[in-house]
């Protein structure tokens, strides 16, 4: 008996291996490697890394670039993360119908998901030109003027948002939506026969019960929604004057354009420790309000 447990445990063992050294080699080694480079002054077009200790953080914080890039990253937080989270929950709601074309339009809307983000923002690019574009000439048929949405400071991270939402709906509200199915439909139908309309029913059982999922489309979009890139590149570059810098573009800048690596790895360690206490401070906070069952 001993032996086939001691066997069961090796074999356990021997099958955790290659997920571990996986995990060590492509997780573990990139982020201690990246925290040592940013103590260094390095350029990847040639020569060695130079030990220059806390430099590159002294210089981070005493400009001002790191703040207005934060600042832009913030409000982009602020405007995406209700605007995904709420369009999600009423598409969702509306998924969750038993109307036979349900169905459809879930697929519809998970056509974006699957789109790249290079495609799916040259595109968008295109439509909100302000010149030319689709939806500026749709504007003035009804007798709009639209706004240059990418070349105004006032709309340029406005567009970015509404582009971002625009990719991500179908994937949250399929996620929320396999929430509200998991909720057990006999307490529908005992609250129905206690008397309860339709908005108990909504803020007393369904968003009570969903709260788990909610929280997950919380984390992640938060996590997403530092990790800002693709759409800011592809449609705006960090324009205009700046107004779409955020610091992942900034991280790509110095890195890639700029050739400090070093600078750029200690912007990314930067990012590492707030995404870390941000989400730390939200499974702190989930005691209040996620309800499990």
């Amino acid at each position: 008996m001993i032996n086939i447990q001691k066997k069961a445990k090796i074999l356990i063992f021997l099958l955790l291996v290659p997920s571990l050294i996986g995990f060590i080699v492509f997780s573990m080694l990139p982020i201690f490697s990246a925290f040592y480079l940013s103590f260094t002054s390095w350029s990847v077009i040639g020569g060695n890394p130079e030990f220059i200790g806390f430099k590159n953080y002294v210089d981070i914080f005493n400009g001002d670039e790191f703040y207005r890039v934060m600042t832009n990253t913030f409000k982009f937080i602020v405007l995406y993360i209700p605007s995904i989270m709420i369009s999600s929950f009423v598409i969702a709601l509306l998924f969750d119908s038993k109307a036979k074309s349900a169905g459809a339009y879930r697929t519809l809307l998970f056509i974006p998901v699957l789109t790249s983000w290079v495609a799916g923002a040259v595109i968008w690019k295109s439509v909100l030109n302000g010149q030319y574009g689709l939806l500026n000439n749709a504007l003035a048929l009804i007798g709009i003027e639209g706004p240059a949405w990418l070349t105004d400071p006032k709309w340029a991270m406005i567009s970015i948002v509404m582009v971002s939402v625009w990719k991500d709906l179908g994937f949250f509200s399929l996620i929320i939506f396999g929430g509200l199915r998991s909720v057990d439909y006999t307490l529908y139908e005992a609250a129905k026969i206690d008397g309860a309309n339709s908005r108990q029913i909504l803020s007393k059982i369904t968003l009570p019960l969903v709260t788990p999922t909610l929280f997950f489309v919380l984390i992640t979009t938060m996590i997403n929604s530092f990790q800002l890139f693709p759409q800011v590149m592809v449609m705006t570059a960090g324009g205009p004057v700046g107004a779409t810098q955020v610091i992942v573009e900034r991280i790509y800048t110095y890195g890639f354009r700029y050739f400090n690596m070093g600078y750029a790895t200690a912007l990314s360690i930067i990012l590492l420790v707030i995404i870390v206490t941000i989400t730390l401070i939200q499974l702190k906070l989930q005691k209040k309000w996620v309800f499990y069952e």
